[in-house]
Parts: C-alpha cells; sequence; structure tokens
C-alpha cells in the first residue's frame, strides 16, 4: 500500500469523500470549528464510515502547506493517469476531444488552478510530461478546490511523441507563444483539440512547439510581457468554449 498523502481544505476534502470515499483514511478536525460547512463534511463522512478527531490549530499548520480552513484528510496518494488511461479515455468520448496540455508547468499552485480552469470549461484531461512537471500532491488539490477530482490528470513519458499520436487520431494541437503571428480569436478552436501552454518565461521546449498545428498569441495591452500560466489557459480555453458553443 502506498504511503498516505492529505488533502485539505473545505471543498477538496467534501468532494474526496462525495466522490471518492475509499481513498480517505481518515480525517484531523480543528478543535472549536462548529460551522454548517464544516457539519456537512462531517455528516457525509460519518455516512461513508469515516472516523475522524479533533486536533489543536497547530497540528493542522504543521501538517498543510496552505489554508486548510481546518480540516486535514489522511488520504491514498491521488496518482496521475497513464498514456493508456487516455486511450481509453479518447476512445469513449461521444464528443470532440477537449484537452488541455501543460509543458514544463513545475508549480503546484499553478497545476490546481489549471485543473479548476479546465474543469469549469469542460476539458476532457490535462497532460503532461512525467519529467519537469508539478506533481498532483495536497497543495494542488486544495487549489483544484474539487478538480483534481474529476479532470484526469495525465502524465506521459515523451511528450511530443503523445502530440504527434494526438494528430494521428485527428485532434488539432493548438500552442499558445507570445511571438505567434495569429491572434487567440482569429484561430480555429473548433473540433477536436488539444490546448498547449508552456511555462511562464520560458514558454513551450522547442520540440513541443514543432509539432503544434498552429501558434496562438493573446493580445497584451499593458507593460506585462505575459500572464500567469493558469489566467493565460483559461483565456484560452473560454475562447475555445465560445467557439465551440457557437457551433449549431
Amino acid at each position: 500500500m502506498a504511503k498516505p498523502d492529505i488533502s485539505y481544505g473545505l471543498h477538496a476534502v467534501t468532494t474526496l469523500l462525495e466522490r471518492h470515499p475509499k481513498r480517505v483514511h481518515g480525517l484531523l478536525v480543528q478543535k472549536g470549528r462548529q460551522d454548517q460547512r464544516m457539519q456537512r463534511l462531517l455528516d457525509i463522512a460519518k455516512q461513508r464510515h469515516i472516523s475522524w478527531k479533533f486536533v489543536e490549530r497547530s497540528e493542522l499548520d504543521r501538517l498543510a502547506d496552505g489554508v486548510h480552513q481546518g480540516i486535514v484528510a489522511n488520504v491514498e496518494p491521488n496518482r496521475a493517469q497513464n498514456e493508456a488511461y487516455l486511450e481509453q479515455l479518447l476512445e469513449k468520448l461521444e464528443e470532440p476531444a477537449f484537452l488541455l496540455v501543460l509543458d514544463g508547468v513545475t508549480d503546484p499552485h499553478n497545476l490546481g488552478a489549471c485543473l479548476r480552469t479546465a474543469d469549469a470549461a469542460g476539458v476532457h484531461a490535462v497532460i503532461a510530461p512525467k519529467d519537469k512537471a508539478a506533481p498532483l500532491n495536497g497543495t494542488a488539490v486544495k487549489v483544484a478546490c474539487g478538480a483534481a477530482e474529476t479532470v484526469p490528470y495525465i502524465t506521459v513519458t515523451n511528450l511530443s511523441r503523445m502530440l504527434k499520436h494526438l494528430q494521428a487520431c485527428g485532434i488539432w494541437i493548438t500552442g499558445t507563444a507570445g511571438e505567434a503571428d495569429q491572434w487567440l480569436a482569429e484561430s480555429n478552436l473548433t473540433g477536436p483539440m488539444a490546448l498547449v501552454m508552456g511555462a511562464e518565461g520560458t514558454g513551450m521546449r522547442r520540440l513541443t512547439r514543432e509539432c503544434c498545428d498552429q501558434l496562438v498569441k493573446i493580445p497584451m495591452a499593458g507593460e506585462v510581457s505575459s500572464l500567469n500560466v493558469s489566467v493565460a489557459a483559461g483565456v484560452c480555453l473560454f475562447e475555445a468554449v465560445r467557439q465551440r458553443s457557437a457551433l449549431p
């Protein structure tokens, strides 16, 4: 059995209890926390036969790398999925594939925010390389606000090879780059597609860029040269949502 991990925050833990209760080993609850949201969480835990104990806030502060809101869950690690899972997912889709690819995004906060945005946009999966990618740890799960339990996070051994495979499956690869000639709103983001976001500052790696069918850029009117990767992902994903929703 894998070493237990932790998840924290009211929304993240509630989602875990509702969707994957078998992953939860137990709960640590801050003494004195007796509001309605916490009581609802504990009611769900009781229904799922999951135990909890009350501890001092200092114990939760020590365990959680962020705002825990008085709750920490001991859980089985939320493992990333693999290429085989992606193949099965694509085979089962009854609508055009809508994927988000993160190339070189190493900050768990950014990963969590991207997962949350992907969930809101209806993305089928988030894909990243196994190396030089953010781990799906407690911080990412907390920032994702439940999206880590709903959007598959798939890590692949060779990202450029996977992108070429997606192309062979009829999926259009759209990369984002500040020096691109085409504006985001002018691009075609309908049909089966994968949106590729590179790391802040360095952008996509060369091999990743060479796999893209088109490169697009976001209009920037201010002094800053780039957006946070999760914000940029949100802008691009919801432009795709707008275009796809406009289809008859």
